[in-house]
């Protein structure tokens, strides 16, 4: 080195200047003359790759060997290589028992300890794919329980089902209750005209409970006025329809009106405006006979009544009247079908053992064995329908049993009749063999000699 330079053979040496340069001397020497010393592009960019400037110089540590690695160190214990400490189970810290990491659940190609799907966090960030826009940790919205809308269809059954079991049970909590659990829209109306129509094919106790519920589920606020209105001027428009199953359809329907009204219901200055927009002459019927019943105050109070006094409610009297004129009917149209309806409308399954004493003394009056079958087959008809319970069929026997003395006063054969019958009703087989058995047999009378002075001695069998 002189001068600064930095020689490396006799014909070219690269030099470092003091001040920095670096350039190729020329002809073995360098006397700090631009000739002696080649700063062209080409010489520097050589000069730079033989010996790089002093701020470009790369300053390397010396290495120093690992514990691990150094190749110096000789034991007798086996060296532990990196790739073998990552699969140790051994915690790095030193620390742990020696278990796997996650119970053994965790890891690649792994899924999960059993359960770990419920407990799972629900992603939050929005660009998650597992993001749930619904979620209710989000905060953003809140989620409630809707019920769908039925369509007409199914609503029509469903309220027929309701009304049907509250025929059987009379409870109107029940009802509410039920329909509390329907979306019923703005279909309120439904529910009255469903009760109605249903109540049209029902008896007039079933149509008092549909004008009791009617009025309950105004009070409760379940329907209003206005579903009310509209409930009946849909009935109105549907009568000719409606009259095909039941034929007084329209007096029902008038009824229905007149005892809404009475129960403050339905505005009664709104029925007489149905009689002008009615477009059909079963309409007009209805309203006008709404209108009869609602002529007076004193009227309206006994609408209360107006679909009679049903069930045991009734008169004895009343009862046994009815059930006369059936069997007058049955007798002069051989009808047992019809004779069934008229008794199932009297709704007095306690009572039915008069129809049977009724029936048995009016054929003993008869005396007619015409009479005697047509009776068999109408108490037969209504024992295998269900309709007469054996034991009410029996009581009406003992009943007709124990009257014989009395009946034998209008009937002398009584005694003998009542055996004729009951072997035709043993053979049509609607009594029992103790029916039989318990029938009475009237004891044959004999004079006695002189000296028991001319008296009459039953004889005692």
């Amino acid at each position: 080195m002189e001068n600064g330079y930095k020689y490396t053979n006799g014909d070219v040496a690269v030099a470092d200047r003091p001040n920095g340069d670096v350039g190729i001397l020329v002809n073995g020497h360098a006397n700090g003359e631009v000739n002696g010393f080649d700063k062209s592009p080409s010489a520097l960019k050589s000069a730079e790759k033989i010996y790089p400037p002093q701020a470009e110089r790369i300053k390397r540590k010396a290495k120093r060997l690992t514990k691990f690695l150094a190749k110096e160190v000789s034991s007798d214990v086996p060296t532990v290589t990196s790739r073998q400490l990552k699969n140790s189970r051994k915690s790095r810290a030193g620390l742990g028992r020696g278990l796997p990491k996650k119970g053994g659940a965790g890891g690649k190609g792994t899924w999960g300890a059993l359960g770990s799907e419920l407990a799972a966090v629900e992603a939050l960030d929005i660009k998650d794919p597992n993001y749930d826009s619904e979620s209710l940790e989000n905060g953003d919205i809140t989620l409630e329980a809707i019920i769908p809308e039925m369509t007409d269809e199914e609503l029509q059954k469903h309220l027929e089902g309701i009304i049907l079991e509250y025929f059987e049970h009379g409870d109107t909590s029940e009802v509410i209750s039920a329909l509390e659990e329907i979306n019923l829209g703005n279909k309120h109306d439904k529910v009255v005209s469903v009760a109605i129509e249903a109540a049209m094919d029902h008896k007039p106790s079933h149509r008092e409970m549909t004008s009791v519920l009617i009025s309950e589920l105004l009070g409760e606020e379940i329907i209003s006025i206005k579903d009310m209105t509209k409930a009946f001027e849909t009935l109105l428009a549907n009568l000719p329809d409606l009259i095909l199953d039941a034929p007084d359809a329209p007096t029902i329907l008038g009824n229905f009106i007149a005892r809404a009204v009475a129960d403050d219901s339905l505005p009664a200055e709104i029925v007489p405006s149905w009689k002008e927009l009615a477009n059909n002459q079963h309409a007009k019927a209805s309203v006008i006979h709404a209108e009869i019943l609602l002529v007076d105050r004193i009227g309206m109070l006994r609408l209360n009544n107006v679909w009679g006094v049903g069930g045991g409610a009734q008169p004895v009297k009343a009862l046994s009247r009815r059930i006369y004129m059936l069997l007058k009917e049955y007798l002069s149209s051989n009808d047992a079908t019809e004779a069934g309806r008229c008794l199932r409308e009297l709704e007095v399954p306690h009572f039915h053992h008069e129809l049977v004493f009724e029936a048995i003394v009016m054929a003993l009056e008869s005396m007619l064995e015409h009479t005697e079958e047509l009776i068999c087959r109408l108490l037969a008809s209504l024992s295998n329908s269900c309709l007469v319970t054996p034991d009410q069929m029996q009581r009406g026997f003992l009943r007709v049993y124990e009257d014989l003395p009395d009946i034998c006063i209008d009937v002398p054969a009584a005694y003998s009749l009542m055996e004729r019958f009951v072997n035709t009703a043993q053979r049509h087989g609607f009594v029992s063999d103790e029916v039989v058995r318990l029938l009475p047999v009237r004891g044959r009378k004999r004079f006695v000699s002189e000296g028991d002075g001319g008296k009459i001695k039953e004889e005692v069998l």
